[in-house]
């Protein structure tokens, strides 16, 4: 490099870290939120089956419920960013995270009433859904709005690092904490992550709505659908291994299942710090294809794995293909749809993974009663296979006209 590049090099190396710094105190508020998502993550499974006696379906379901209520508040959590800006969105979300975890203590105090107690996970596992789309719609808008719609992939990739950081960091956490001080020591952590950032929240500058016409959802929604059920299917394999991996290691007298999530979080954060910049390069599509691919290896390796070992290599291999499937095919899906219309095409597409995991617990703790749990792996690999398919599929018919242009 010549002597004459350095002055034009440090003011381009001053002007990226400061957009990444400004995407990081948007993306923050998901870390925090998705930390509370894993903090009880590996422990509710064991928690509803072993302790409160009740069958594996309802230990799926008592995680899955959350995504149900994610899939129901998504739209408006979309459509409330675009018309009234992601701030809002963002400080009435982790309002309810707080209230999630009061429930969540609820929970841990009825332990010996097991239907009373049930009930009151069941409602933390609700408003705990609730907070998760809007933190996380409203984190993602927020980081958009405050740099530009150019760099909407890097925000998406940033903020699936602070999503899967916040689970990988949070799964061992809640493993130490409900074995040491019980589910109640859970609760009472999710109500202090809650409380505490939203001073913060309430304290960052705001950025205004984006003016324009507003497409109606259901048209949002078709134009964003074949990239949703992209997503969706090569979300099942994140789905199964987060629901039940405790109680596949449990099957196998395997140690230390929380270090499977541990692995697939700190798989994906790598891949997405490494290959962040692959989205730009070679375009949403051919990464889809390629990441979903290198998936179904993972989850093929998790179905057949005999040691632990092995599933280890499996549940890195998974988080590696995983890292960036949502904001390739997000990147694409965003396209389809003008600027002032972002949110809601961001809270559309995302519905379609809150489907998947919603889906994934009661399915696969059928599958499971029926077959075992490697069968449930052995599925998910097979709706990777789908997904990348139906990417080439949208790649030539979308992508290569796009790039013509």
């Amino acid at each position: 490099m010549s002597p004459s590049a350095l002055p034009d090099l440090v003011p381009h190396r001053g002007r990226r870290f400061a957009i990444t710094a400004r995407i990081l105190s948007a993306v923050v508020f998901s870390f925090l939120c998705y930390l509370s998502i894993g903090i009880p993550l590996a422990v509710i499974p064991g928690f509803v089956h072993m302790d409160l006696g009740y069958a594996t379906v309802w230990a799926g379901l008592a995680v899955s419920v959350q995504y149900l209520a994610t899939l129901l508040s998504r739209p408006h959590a979309g459509r409330l960013a675009d018309i009234m800006g992601p701030k809002k969105t963002v400080c009435i979300g982790l309002g309810v995270l707080a209230v999630s975890g009061v429930f969540l203590v609820g929970c841990g105090l009825l332990r010996h009433a097991p239907l009373a107690s049930m009930g009151m996970l069941l409602g933390s596992r609700l408003a705990l859904g609730f907070a998760e789309s809007w933190v996380s719609t409203g984190s993602i808008t927020w980081g958009i709005g405050g740099i530009g719609g150019e760099h909407t992939a890097r925000v998406i990739s940033w903020n699936g690092i602070a999503t899967y950081g916040g689970i990988a960091l949070g799964a061992p956490l809640g493993v130490i904490l409900a074995r040491d001080y019980g589910v109640v020591a859970l609760g009472v952590l999710t109500f202090l992550l809650g409380a505490l950032a939203l001073p913060f929240a309430l304290w960052k500058r705001k950025v205004p709505p984006t003016a324009g016409e507003r497409l109606p959802f259901r048209s949002v929604v078709a134009r964003v659908m074949p990239y949703g059920v992209g997503l969706a299917l090569g979300s099942i394999g994140f789905g199964v291994l987060s629901t039940f991996v405790a109680l596949y290691y449990s099957s196998r007298q395997w140690p230390d299942a929380a270090l499977s999530l541990s692995v697939f979080g700190g798989c994906f954060i790598g891949i997405r710090l490494i290959l962040g910049n692959a989205i730009n390069r070679f375009g949403g599509y051919r990464v889809a294809m390629a990441s979903l691919a290198v998936e179904c290896v993972g989850l093929i390796l998790l179905w057949h794995a005999s040691t632990p070992l092995a599933a280890l290599i499996g549940a890195a291999m998974t988080g590696s293909g995983f890292a960036l499937v949502f904001p390739a095919l997000g990147v694409e899906a965003v396209g389809r749809v003008s600027m002032h219309n972002r949110g809601a095409a961001l809270g559309a597409y995302s519905v379609f993974l809150d489907v998947a995991l919603g889906l994934t617990g009661p399915v696969g703790g059928w599958v499971a009663g029926h077959y075992d749990y490697p069968a449930i792996f052995l599925l998910a690999s097979g709706c990777s296979i789908v997904a990348a398919l139906l990417s080439g599929y949208l790649f030539m018919r979308y992508g290569r006209s796009s790039a013509q242009a």
